[in-house]
């Protein structure tokens, strides 16, 4: 049977107080409803049609083409909404699968059982069920005295009675799509002025339909996100869920409650994280690695048996064998290539260091390609900046830096060069020279020896 996901995504999700759409606030670094999409293009491999209608233009451009758009206006509910997905599935599939955008936790494992269960299944419907003490908001699941469901309440519909309920409708549904069409327009109008996709449940029990209840084995996969509190609690189970996997993968995390992995961090086996150690977007560690502690790392290439601690990384390449740290900074486009020692208060922009390059301390280096071998003294910057264009700066293999030395760029230096301390360099160096000075000039041919 062909399945095709719904998501709903059309709510303004005002118990937030954002001005962000609620299914765009981030989750453990991606926009809350990608979950949901991931995961049902996972249980149906297709691709899910999207319901939306708050800031319609702001979603679809976080989103692209990763899912259809229908566009719910004016915004009449919940089974209003999912009557706007009839245009586009209307005989493209067999079963319709109803989630929500503000349910991240929720697993493609349970979403197959629910799939599986209405594909064996005679009635029209099956339903996700949630057994729990604090209701959340969501409907009662009303059932008769031989246990067969009847009906969903909502809770601000529901009698003193119904509200001791603790069987909760998730608001999950497997329908089967030429039975949902029909159903949906016989759904009345609600006193709230809403269509609610909770009453074709009734209407398939009074037309002497069976429905279907599946119940949730983790309630917390269940937990819908409509204010902050409810964010803050996805992403400690979110969290938790990321660390446990990469201990089990063979990463040492040291301490879990304080180290924060985004969802699509990869690291290698015998990698360890040390405590407030931060790894975010798509970074890849290697094997073989200790990163942290208090070291944060954006979108990152990290090549294997490094060492990272008390730094700050972002959109850097750092190949195997690297030392960094403490107190050191990457900015975007640093490329550290395998051997490199990079020590406390330096920081790299926009540059190559080569292999096996030393980088003390207290060094800033920006637009600059850097040879193999070489040694750039504590102090050392790399002026690239005239206040209009940054200019770069090239150093040759084996070259010498001293202390304290300025190289205002453009400017090249040769293979095998050196600067005294505190050097102003100004001009292009010619391999295997000594300058010196304020601006620096040539005293000196070096020799093999020298």
């Amino acid at each position: 049977m062909r399945t095709t996901a719904v998501i709903l995504a059309a709510g303004q999700g005002t118990r937030m107080k954002s001005n962000l759409p609620k299914v765009l606030h981030p989750l453990l670094g991606k926009p809350m409803a990608r979950y949901s999409i991931e995961t049902a293009r996972a249980v149906t491999g297709a691709q899910p049609v999207m319901v939306i209608g708050h800031a319609s233009a702001a979603v679809q451009e976080v989103f692209g083409e990763a899912v259809r758009y229908v566009i719910q206006s004016p915004q009449l509910g919940t089974g209003h909404a999912v009557q706007q997905a009839e245009s586009l599935l209307s005989g493209n599939t067999d079963l319709v699968l109803i989630i929500t955008a503000d349910m991240p936790l929720l697993t493609a494992a349970t979403l197959s059982r629910l799939v599986e269960a209405q594909r064996s299944f005679s009635g029209p419907i099956t339903m996700l069920t949630a057994v729990v003490d604090e209701p959340r908001g969501f409907g009662r699941v009303v059932r008769s005295a031989d246990g067969h469901v009847q009906a969903v309440v909502e809770e601000i519909q529901a009698s003193a009675e119904q509200l001791k309920i603790r069987e909760l409708n998730t608001s999950v549904y497997c329908v089967k799509a030429d039975w949902l069409w029909q159903a949906l327009r016989r759904v009345p109008l609600s006193p709230k002025g809403e269509y609610f996709l909770t009453d074709v449940v009734g209407i398939a029990a009074a037309d002497g339909l069976p429905v279907q209840a599946l119940t949730v084995e983790e309630a917390c996969e269940v937990i819908g996100i409509n204010t902050r509190v409810h964010l803050a609690e996805a992403e400690a189970i979110l969290r938790q869920q990321v660390n446990r996997s990469w201990m089990e993968a063979g990463v040492t995390i040291v301490d879990p409650q304080t180290t924060y992995i985004e969802a699509d961090v990869s690291i290698g086996t015998d990698t360890v994280i040390w405590p407030n150690t931060y790894l975010h977007g798509k970074t890849i560690i290697g094997e073989n690695c200790t990163i942290g502690p208090n070291t944060i790392v954006r979108t990152c290439q990290i090549g294997s048996q490094c060492q990272i601690v008390f730094s700050v990384l972002d959109r850097a390449t750092v190949e195997d064998e690297v030392d960094i740290g403490p107190f050191a900074r990457l900015r975007k486009g640093a490329h550290l290539a395998r051997g490199v020692h990079m020590g406390n208060f330096g920081e790299v922009k926009d540059s190559y260091l080569g292999p096996g390059t030393k980088m003390g301390h207290f060094s800033y280096i920006g637009n600059a390609t850097i040879g193999s071998e070489v040694n750039i003294g504590a102090g050392t910057i790399t002026c690239n900046f005239d206040g209009v264009n940054k200019n770069p700066t090239e150093i040759g293999a084996g070259v010498f830096i001293g202390s304290d030395t300025m190289l205002v760029a453009p400017v090249k230096l040769g293979d095998g060069s050196r600067t005294g301390a505190g050097s102003v360099v100004t001009k292009n160096v010619p391999p295997d020279t000594l300058v010196v000075g304020v601006p620096a000039r040539a005293i000196k041919k070096l020799g093999k020896r020298d």
